[in-house]
C-alpha cells in the first residue's frame, strides 16, 4: 500500500464519520493502518497532504498508531 493509497483511504473515513466522530477516526485510521505505516516507513505526514487534510491531524494520526499497540479492532464495518 503506498501513501497515496492510505492518503485516500483517510480522507474517506474522515469524509464518511458521523459528524462529531471525525477526529476518533482519524484515530481510527492510525490503529488500523499503523503497521503498514511502521513497516514501510511511511511519512505521516505525506499520507495526510495526500489525503487534502489539515497538517495538523498528523498528530492524531500518530496518536492511533501509537494505540494501535494496546487497542484492537472491534469491528470494520462501520468506516
Amino acid at each position: 500500500m503506498t501513501v497515496t493509497d492510505l492518503g485516500k483511504i483517510l480522507k474517506d473515513m474522515y469524509s464518511r464519520a458521523p459528524e462529531g466522530y471525525r477526529v476518533a477516526h482519524i484515530h481510527l485510521f492510525g490503529i488500523k493502518y499503523a503497521s503498514i505505516i511502521l513497516k514501510n516507513e511511511l511519512n505521516v505526514n505525506e499520507i495526510i497532504s495526500v489525503s487534502g487534510l489539515n497538517s495538523s491531524y498528523s498528530t492524531e494520526v500518530n496518536k492511533g498508531i501509537k494505540l494501535s499497540r494496546y487497542v484492537k479492532l472491534k469491528s470494520q464495518d462501520n468506516e
